[in-house]
C-alpha cells in the first residue's frame, strides 16, 4: 500500500491502515528512504506522526519531506521486528540509526564437502556445504581460534589444491599441528572425530570433548596402546587448563556485553564476545545517524541490526534499558532455539565487565573524534591547494597493478570525513588491451567504474586521483570526458625524487597544472595515505590473481582427474613435469587411469 500524490495527506492515508502489526517506509519526493519503522498496531503508530501534538526537530524535519509511504503487514511483531531490519540493512534509511560496519564479518569456516575438512578464515558468502562458525568480533580473534584448533586437534588449514598435490607432510605435520591426511597418515574416521571434536569445542562445549578424549584414552590403555592413550592424555590436560584460565577471567557461559558512550553529536557501541567461558575479543562500533536520538533507542536499534546476521547467546548485558525488551528476549529466543535473557543492571562480575566495556566505548570515540578532526583539517587543506570552492566529502583514488603486464588489477578507494569508507573500495580484473598498457588500463577502469556508478545512480566523488603523471592525468581526463563528467576536479600524483615519501608532484589540468607541497603540508599527508591505501589494495589483488594462477594446476581441468588421481601422478612422476614427459603406455599404467583417460591426460599436456 503506498501514497504518492505531491500533496500527501498523511491522517487520511493512515486512517486506511491496518490496526494490525507491521513495517512503514516512509519516502521523500525523490523516492528515497527516509525512516522504516515497525507498528504493532500500524494505524495508531503512522498517525501519531501527523497529529497535532508538538514533536521534536527531527521529527518535524523529517515529516515535512514525506510524500509517499508504504507498509507491509506482518503476522506477529515479532516478525515485524525482523522485516524492518531487514529494510534498513538494504535501504539505509536517512533518519534511522544505522549501525555502519565496512566489511563483512569474519568466520571460522570448516570445509566439510571435502573427505578431509579443513579449518580456515571465512569473510564474505557462504557455501551451503561447509559449516561456519561465528561470526567473531574481529579477524584477530578468527585466527586466534583456528591456531587454537590446530593446537589441540591437529586439524589441516590449507587449500583443497595444495593438499592435492602434496606427496610428503609439510612443516604443519613436522611442529605438531597437523595429522597430515595428504599423505594417508591418519585414517578418515579418525579425522572426522578430530573435526567433531573442533566443532563442539568452538560452540563451546569443551567438557564434552574431555568426556569423549577420557573415554579414548581408557580404550586405548585396555587395548595396551599406549601411545595413542598419552596423546589423548596431553590433550585431556591441554583442555582442562584452558578450561581453568577461561573460567577465572571471563566466567562459563555464552554471552555479549554491549555498552554505549555517547560524546556530542557521536556514539560508539563496544561488543564483548565470550562463549563457552572464552573471551573471543571485543570490537567498536560507530552507528550513524543517532542525533537526536536517546541512549536507549540507539542500543535498540543497534541490537536489531547486529543480531540479523548472527545467533544471540543466551545472556545479553546492555549498559542502557531498552523499552521494548520482551519483544526482543522472544525474537532472539525463537531465532536461536534457546532462552535468550537481557539484563540491563547487572551486579558483580557482570557488572566490572559492563563498565570495562563503557570504558573502551568511550575511549574509542575520544579517539575516532580526534582522528576525524585531522581528517577534516586536512580535507580543508587540500581544497584551499587546489582552489576548490567547496571542501570535497568523498575522494577516490585508483592505481594499476600487475606483473610484466600480466594478471593487471586497478583498485579503486574511497576516503571521506571519516576516512576509508571500505564498502565502496572496488578492484577491476582488467584485460582486453596490450600487456603493459597502463595508459589503456587506466582508460578503462575509469569507463567501467563511472559508467556503472551514472547507470547505478550512485555517489559520484567530489574529487578523483590517479596515480601517475601527465600521461594518466590525460587518459582520466578523456575517460571522463566520454562518461559526461567533465566537471569532477581531477589531479595526478606522480612520484617525487628518488621516490620519496611526501615530495610527490601533484598534475592538474588548469593552471598552475603542477604543485609540490611538500612533506610539512597536511593536505600533502592526506593525498600520500589516500594514494598508499589505492596502491596496498591494487598490488592485494594482483597478487592474489597471481598466485591463484600458481597454484591452480592443469591437471586440475582434465575431465575424470580428480584429487586421488592428480595425487598418484604427480607422486608417480616426481611432479608436473615428469607427467608431461610420459607417455601414453605409462600414464596408463598407474592404478586407476585405462587407457581411455590415459590419453586424455597426453592430449591435454600437449
Amino acid at each position: 500500500m503506498s501514497a504518492t500524490e505531491t500533496g500527501f495527506d498523511g491522517r487520511k492515508f493512515a486512517r486506511r491502515l491496518s490496526a494490525g502489526p507491521g513495517v512503514y517506509l516512509m519516502r521523500d519526493a525523490e523516492g528515497s528512504a527516509l525512516y522504516v519503522g515497525k507498528a504493532a498496531n500500524l494505524r495508531k503508530r503512522v498517525s501519531s506522526y501527523f497529529d497535532a501534538r508538538p514533536k521534536i526537530d527531527r521529527i518535524m524535519r523529517m515529516v515535512a519531506r514525506i510524500r509517499s509511504i508504504e507498509v507491509s503487514l506482518t503476522r506477529t511483531e515479532a516478525e515485524a521486528l525482523l522485516l524492518e531490519n531487514e529494510w534498513i540493512k538494504s535501504l539505509k534509511p536517512r533518519y534511522n540509526v544505522l549501525l555502519r560496519d565496512d566489511k563483512s564479518y569474519p568466520w571460522v569456516m570448516f570445509g566439510t564437502d571435502h573427505e578431509f575438512p579443513r579449518i580456515a578464515f571465512h569473510r564474505g558468502g557462504k557455501d551451503k556445504k561447509r559449516v561456519y562458525l561465528g561470526p567473531y568480533p574481529s579477524a584477530s580473534s578468527v585466527r586466534e581460534s583456528i591456531n587454537l584448533i590446530q593446537k589441540l586437534f591437529l586439524l589441516r588449514n590449507c587449500e583443497d589444491s595444495y593438499f592435492s598435490h602434496r606427496t610428503r607432510p609439510c612443516l604443519q605435520y613436522q611442529i605438531k599441528r597437523c595429522t597430515a591426511p595428504c599423505v594417508d597418515k591418519v585414517e578418515a574416521a579418525a579425522y572426522s572425530r578430530q573435526v567433531e571434536d573442533a566443532l563442539l569445542f568452538l560452540r563451546g562445549n569443551s567438557q564434552k570433548v574431555i568426556t569423549r578424549l577420557i573415554r579414548r584414552m581408557e580404550k586405548a590403555a585396555e587395548l595396551q596402546q599406549y601411545e595413542q592413550a598419552a596423546q589423548y592424555r596431553d590433550q585431556i590436560n591441554h583442555l582442562k587448563q584452558m578450561q581453568a584460565r577461561q573460567f577465572v577471567s571471563a566466567g562459563n557461559g555464552d554471552l555479549d556485553i554491549i555498552a554505549l558512550a555517547k560524546l556530542q553529536r557521536r556514539c560508539a557501541i563496544e561488543v564483548i564476545s565470550v562463549r563457552g567461558g572464552r573471551s573471543l575479543g571485543q570490537r567498536d562500533y560507530f552507528p550513524s545517524q543517532s542525533e537526536g536520538h536517546s541512549e536507549g533507542e540507539i542500543l535498540q536499534a543497534f541490537l536489531g541490526q547486529f543480531y540479523r546476521v548472527r545467533t544471540a547467546p543466551p545472556e545479553l548485558i546492555i549498559s542502557h534499558s531498552i523499552e521494548q525488551q520482551e519483544l526482543f528476549e522472544s525474537v532472539f529466543s525463537e531465532r536461536s532455539g534457546r532462552k535468550v535473557r537481557i539484563q540491563s543492571r547487572p551486579r558483580s562480575h557482570r557488572k566490572q565487565w559492563l563498565e570495562l566495556a563503557g570504558r573502551n566505548a568511550l575511549n574509542a570515540l575520544h579517539m575516532r573524534s580526534s582522528e576525524t578532526s585531522r581528517i577534516s583539517k586536512q580535507f580543508e587543506a587540500l581544497a584551499e591547494l587546489l582552489s576548490m570552492a567547496e571542501v570535497p566529502e568523498t575522494i577516490e583514488c585508483f592505481d594499476i597493478s600487475h606483473t610484466s603486464g600480466h594478471k593487471t588489477v586497478a583498485s579503486c578507494v574511497v576516503f571521506g570525513a571519516d576516512g576509508p569508507v571500505k564498502s565502496r573500495y572496488r578492484r577491476y580484473n582488467l584485460k582486453g588491451f596490450e600487456p603493459g598498457d597502463d595508459y589503456a588500463a587506466m582508460r578503462e577502469v575509469l569507463r567501467r567504474r563511472y559508467r556503472k556508478l551514472q547507470k547505478d545512480e550512485g555517489h559520484l566523488p567530489d574529487l578523483v586521483i590517479v596515480d601517475g603523471g601527465k600521461g594518466q592525468l590525460g587518459v582520466a581526463l578523456e575517460a571522463l570526458a566520454e562518461c559526461g563528467l567533465t566537471d569532477i576536479p581531477l589531479m595526478g600524483v606522480a612520484k617525487g625524487p628518488s621516490r620519496r615519501a611526501g615530495y610527490e608532484e601533484w598534475v592538474l589540468p588548469v593552471k598552475p597544472y603542477s604543485l609540490r607541497p611538500g612533506p610539512e603540508s597536511s593536505a600533502s599527508h592526506l593525498v600520500q595515505q589516500v594514494r598508499d591505501e589505492a596502491h596496498r589494495f591494487a598490488i592485494t589483488g594482483h597478487r592474489g590473481r597471481r598466485q591463484k594462477a600458481v597454484v591452480h594446476s592443469v591437471l586440475e581441468d582434465i575431465p575424470g582427474v580428480g584429487a586421488r588421481r592428480r595425487r598418484a601422478l604427480l607422486t608417480h612422476f616426481g611432479g608436473i613435469q615428469g607427467v608431461r614427459k610420459a607417455g601414453v603406455e605409462e600414464l596408463a599404467g598407474i592404478p586407476g587411469i585405462n587407457r581411455q583417460l590415459a590419453a586424455r591426460i597426453f592430449k591435454a599436456l600437449h
